[in-house]
């Protein structure tokens, strides 16, 4: 089934020059992609923005199958729903990828580091540039959910309801794991430092397939693909190359990332994630009605993690409630499971009627 198609797509030049970053860099120009699925003129809900995660895109119907349209939970006749690719990514908004205006020559790995707090702040310069300045929700998971917290965080007075899906700061197992993708990506002779001309292939595939271990769950891989030999019929007993059914998966994920990734705004984004953390005054700020909902697989943000988060917002008197959704997906739960993720988001947007 084809995805819900975007009523319009659009390049968003941001009105600040330079725009300045957390960590002390700037850069020269910012440009952010955006999707609208909805007309803004007959929604009589608002306007939604949904944050994407790590390697998605502002075509939110496309990464997040059936929770965008009428009369599903994104309900593109009562709302605007609104997907920004996030600054840094590889999908149309300005990224490593990007020719630096000043030099001539693309950013590459001269790109300078961003933080959550930069790409929500570009988001919000960008939807002030077309006129939205209030919104009805902020939703997202993983990275999309540290963005929506951000959002609540701060820009209190701009949203009514926040909603993060499998998103904390991230433990040391994370951090770790991350690191080891980054790492990977440095040592591909490709790579360059940086400055490739076509993408370091090998190095990516292998961060991928780190990542996509830390997506899923054992109890998942265990039911797909148990010891079985790799489906094209390899023997994994009879050479040192020959591959059981998961690490051909895996390696089948890299092979498909390679094309549609870049590893430049992987580094850029993965580390993005890493600096991303929520300190009690910070939480002090929020004023929006927040949902935090954890994955019960999930072993790169457990859901006990999200659920202390929880814990340490209603500590402060935020008005928060936690749910946990029961999957064996892993991380990837939010994604994969879209039926388990709709009522929530039904409830949760009902809940401002009330």
């Amino acid at each position: 089934m084809a995805a819900f198609e975007p009523t319009v797509e659009w390049d968003v030049t941001l009105n600040e020059r330079p725009f300045r970053l957390e960590a002390g860099g700037e850069l020269p120009e910012v440009t952010l992609r955006c999707a609208v699925y909805g007309q803004p003129e007959a929604a009589p809900g608002g306007v939604i923005l949904v944050c994407h995660a790590l390697t998605g895109s502002a075509r939110i119907a496309d990464w997040w199958e059936g929770l965008v349209g009428p009369e599903r939970p994104l309900d593109s006749t009562r709302y605007t729903v609104v997907g920004i690719n996030v600054l840094g990514s590889c999908y149309g908004s300005t990224g490593p990828g990007t020719v630096n205006p000043v030099t001539g020559r693309p950013y590459g790995a001269r790109f300078p580091p961003v933080t959550m707090g930069d790409i929500v702040r570009a988001q919000r310069l960008a939807l002030e540039t077309v006129g939205i300045t209030r919104l009805t929700a902020v939703i997202g998971g993983s990275i999309g959910g540290m963005q929506a917290l951000r959002w609540a965080t701060d820009f209190p007075a701009a949203l009514d309801l926040c909603i993060a899906i499998g998103a904390a700061p991230l433990p040391a197992m994370g951090l770790a794991l991350n690191h080891l993708q980054r790492q990977a990506i440095r040592q591909d002779p490709a790579w360059r430092n940086g400055d490739y001309t076509e993408q370091p292939t090998s190095g990516l595939a292998l961060a991928r397939a780190i990542a996509m271990c830390s997506y899923k769950s054992a109890a998942l891989f265990d039911a797909r693909f148990g010891r079985r030999p790799n489906r094209s019929g390899e023997d994994p007993r009879a050479t040192l190359q020959g591959r059981y059914d998961v690490a051909g998966y895996l390696d089948h994920q890299g092979e498909k990332f390679v094309r549609r990734f870049d590893a430049n705004s992987y580094l850029v984004l993965s580390k993005a994630m890493d600096t991303f953390d929520l300190t009690d005054a910070e939480l002090a700020c929020i004023r929006a009605r927040v949902q935090l909902i954890g994955l019960s697989s999930d072993w790169l943000f457990p859901a006990a993690d999200v659920r202390a988060l929880a814990a340490r917002m209603q500590a402060l008197g935020l008005a928060v409630e936690y749910a946990e959704i029961v999957t064996n997906h892993g991380h990837d739960g939010f994604l994969a499971e879209p039926d388990a993720v709709a009522p929530l988001l039904r409830a949760s947007l009902e809940s401002l009627r009330s």
